[in-house]
C-alpha cells in the first residue's frame, strides 16, 4: 500500500469534482465566445462558475479572473502591476514561491527596483523591515505569500494589512499568493484590503491547469496575454470551460469544509510529527512550533546529514511519496531557498523533507509513513 504525503504539490481530484468535469466534457461544449447555442451554453457554465467562486470567496464577480494556474496568476499580478509604467519598486519576501521570485528578478532586469524582505528562523516576515520599506515613495507593489508551501509558516496578514492602512493613499498595491492557504485557513480578501490574490484548483482536489487571480478592477492591471480579450479583457485565450466549472466546485467545497478540514489535518500532522520524533529523536521540525499559527497539514523535518534526494528516492521505493521542498537541477540538489532564508546552513537545507497531508490521508497512512521513514533513515544512517 502506497502512502501519498505530497498534497502541497498536488492533490488527488475529488470524486464529485471529477464527476462534474466528466459531465461537462461529455456535453461537448463550444467556445464560450461563440454566439450559437453551444457557445451560449459554455458561456453560461463560465458565468455560473465565476458566480460560485465569487460567492465562496466573498468578493464581487468582477474581481474573478480565471487563469491556467497559480504560476500564471502570480506572473500576471507582478508583471501587470509594473508593465507599461515608469520604473518603480516592488517588494517580495525572500521565501516566496519561485514564480514570484523569478518574476521579480525579471522585473529587476527590466529596470524596476526590487526590495527583498527577510524572514526569521520560523519563516515569519520581518515586519519592521517592511514598515521601513513602505516609507519609500517609489514602492508600487508588495507581494507576500499567505502560507509557505515548504514550511507551513503563515503571513501575519492582519499586521501587514494594518501597516498598509497606516500608509493611506501612499500604500503600494498588495498581492498575496494564497495558493497554499485556500481551503486550509480562512480567507478575508476584502476585509484585509488585498488588491490581488492568486489561487490554484489542483491544491484543493480540483483539476490541474485552472487557477484564479482575484483582483480589484481599480488596480490598473496590464494584460499578460494579448488576443481575443476574454475574461472581460483581463486575460485573452479560449477558456477551459469544463476545467473551470469543475474548479469552481472544488473551491466551493474547500471553503465550505475549511474549518473541519483544518481540525482533521492538525490532528493528523501532530500525530505524524510526535510519532516520527519518538522513532527518530534526532529529527528537527522546521518552521512554526505546534502551538503557533501554521498550515494545519504541513510538516517539514530536517534529517541532518542525509542526502535529501536519496532519501526521497528510497522512501518512494518503499511506498512513501514525499518531496524535498527544494529544486533539483542537473543531478545536484540545490538547497531550499526557503530554509536558507530562515538561517539554515546549505547542508541542513538540503536535508529538509516536506510531508504534506490531504483529504485522503488516514491514521493508517500516518502509521505506515512513520514505519517507512524509521526503516529507511536508520538504514541510510547505518550505511554512512
Amino acid at each position: 500500500m502506497r502512502v501519498y504525503l505530497d498534497h502541497n504539490s498536488t492533490t488527488p481530484i475529488r470524486e464529485e469534482v471529477r464527476d462534474r468535469l466528466f459531465e461537462l466534457l461529455d456535453e461537448g461544449l463550444g467556445n464560450a465566445s461563440g454566439t450559437h447555442s453551444s457557445g451560449r451554453r459554455a458561456r453560461a457554465i463560465l458565468d455560473d462558475a465565476r458566480e460560485l467562486v465569487a460567492t465562496s470567496l466573498d468578493v464581487p464577480e468582477s474581481w474573478v479572473v480565471f487563469t491556467s494556474g497559480g504560476t500564471e496568476a502570480n506572473n500576471h499580478a507582478l508583471k501587470g502591476c509594473m508593465r507599461g509604467k515608469l520604473p518603480g519598486d516592488l517588494a517580495v519576501s525572500v521565501a516566496e514561491h519561485p514564480s514570484v521570485l523569478e518574476t521579480a528578478d525579471e522585473l529587476l532586469r527590466r529596470g524596476h527596483g526590487l526590495q527583498r524582505l527577510a524572514v526569521d528562523r520560523e519563516g515569519a516576515l520581518d515586519l519592521e523591515q517592511l514598515r521601513n520599506y513602505l516609507k519609500r515613495p517609489n514602492l508600487r507593489l508588495l507581494s507576500c505569500m499567505l502560507a509557505n508551501n515548504e514550511t507551513g509558516a503563515l503571513l501575519a496578514v492582519e499586521e501587514v494589512a494594518q501597516l498598509l492602512r497606516e500608509e493611506g493613499s501612499a500604500a503600494p498595491l498588495w498581492h498575496v499568493d494564497g495558493v497554499q492557504a485556500l481551503g486550509k485557513i480562512p480567507l478575508s480578501i476584502r476585509e484585509w484590503g488585498v488588491d490581488l490574490m492568486s489561487l490554484s484548483a489542483h491544491k484543493i482536489g480540483g483539476p490541474q491547469g485552472v487557477g484564479v487571480l482575484v483582483r480589484r478592477p481599480d488596480t490598473g492591471l496590464a494584460n499578460l496575454l494579448q488576443g481575443g480579450g476574454q475574461e472581460s479583457g483581463a486575460r485573452s485565450g479560449t477558456e477551459n470551460v469544463a476545467g473551470i466549472g469543475a474548479a469552481a466546485l472544488a473551491i466551493e467545497l474547500a471553503v465550505r469544509e475549511q474549518a473541519t478540514f483544518a481540525t482533521q489535518m492538525r490532528e493528523l500532522s501532530e500525530e505524524l510529527w510526535t510519532s516520527l520524533h519518538q522513532h527518530l529523536p534526532s529529527t528537527k521540525r522546521v518552521g512554526p512550533g505546534a502551538d503557533s499559527d501554521r498550515l494545519p497539514n504541513t510538516v517539514n523535518v530536517l534529517f541532518e546529514g542525509m542526502d535529501g534526494r536519496s532519501l526521497v528516492a528510497r522512501l518512494d521505493l518503499e511506498g512513501l511519496e514525499t518531496s524535498l521542498g527544494s529544486a533539483c537541477s542537473s543531478g545536484a540538489i540545490e538547497p531550499s531557498h526557503v530554509l536558507l532564508a530562515m538561517g539554515y546552513t546549505p547542508e541542513e537545507a538540503r536535508s529538509g523533507l516536506r510531508l504534506s497531508l490531504g483529504r485522503t490521508t488516514t491514521h493508517k497512512d500516518i502509521h505506515r509513513a512513520v514505519d517507512i521513514l524509521g526503516k529507511v533513515v536508520q538504514s541510510m544512517t547505518t550505511k554512512r
